[in-house]
């Protein structure tokens, strides 16, 4: 949990810089790099984390495709938003999942968990609105319309790669691990190619030192999350998944808005309260 929070806010300082703020798919395909090499050293024999298992590069570039809008949608709408209103449209990812769910294969949830859901969606829509409000103080921390644009994008795109895993995981009988292991270097190469088209590479003898150094600990921060999901998986139940989720929802929301600068009194907290308050109902 302290990977999630830490790889939030240390992204968040590197896509404020104007240096790496339309740098996503090269940050994307480097977190991918960091992912797949951590990965392979825990399938490896003398750790034995788990099995590797091979499958088809043109089979599995779906999801590779997927993945990687997975990552940099989710990137640029942390580049154009507040943390806050960037980890409460991730909230957004249960009930789009849903719908995607029923869409294509008829899967419903329990009608207690969809009503929990109502709250959570206007909670998400009351903060969103009022933090793209403009402020009469330059210290509070505002989001884009560009920002939302890409949060609800990259909602949308998290949902979609979710459902996906799902039918992969049936369809080639593979785990979480050793899916991943397969997409992450395909990943990795198909945002290479976009780099040069897409990304404004900064000029790499201006980037300060210590911005490098929080681009190391980004990547650090995505190995030890990957590493971290093994003992999930193994340890935990889904009750304890489930609380501690909500209690990383609930912790990069508060810091979010403690550096915001935002004070209690503001109308975007009313959505908060109303999302938080109904996300463990609704899971």
């Amino acid at each position: 949990m302290l990977a999630t929070i830490g790889i939030v806010f240390t992204n968040k300082a590197i896509f404020d810089d104007p240096n790496f703020k339309l740098m996503q798919t090269s940050f994307a395909s480097f977190h991918f790099v960091c992912t797949g090499l951590t990965l392979w050293v825990v399938s490896r024999k003398s750790i034995g984390a788990f099995v590797p298992k091979r499958a088809g590069i043109v089979e599995m570039l779906p999801l590779a495709l997927s993945m990687c809008l997975n990552v940099v949608l989710p990137n640029l709408s942390l580049a154009f938003s507040t943390v806050t209103v960037y980890q409460l449209c991730r909230v957004l990812l249960t009930p789009m999942t849903a719908i995607i769910n029923y869409s294509f294969y008829g899967a419903t949830i329990p009608r207690n968990a969809a009503l929990a859901l109502i709250p959570v969606c206007i909670g998400v829509g009351v903060t969103s609105y009022y933090d793209t409000k403009p402020t009469t103080s330059d210290q509070v921390q505002t989001t884009s319309k560009t920002g939302i644009a890409f949060a609800l994008s990259g909602v949308l795109a998290s949902s979609a790669y979710t459902v996906l895993i799902g039918a992969y995981h049936k369809k080639l009988q593979m785990s979480s691990s050793q899916l991943l292991l397969n997409q992450a270097p395909i990943s990795s190469v198909m945002l290479m190619f976009a780099v040069p088209i897409v990304d404004k590479i900064p000029v790499l003898g201006d980037v300060p030192q210590y911005r490098w150094m929080m681009i190391l600990m980004s990547g650090g921060f995505a190995a030890l999350i990957n590493i971290s999901q093994f003992f999930i998986i193994a340890g935990s139940g889904p009750v304890s998944s489930t609380v501690v989720g909500h209690l990383k929802t609930v912790s990069i929301v508060s810091i979010g808005w403690a550096l915001s600068g935002r004070g209690l009194t503001d109308k975007s907290a009313l959505g908060i309260v109303m999302t938080v308050a109904g996300t463990p109902t609704s899971c």
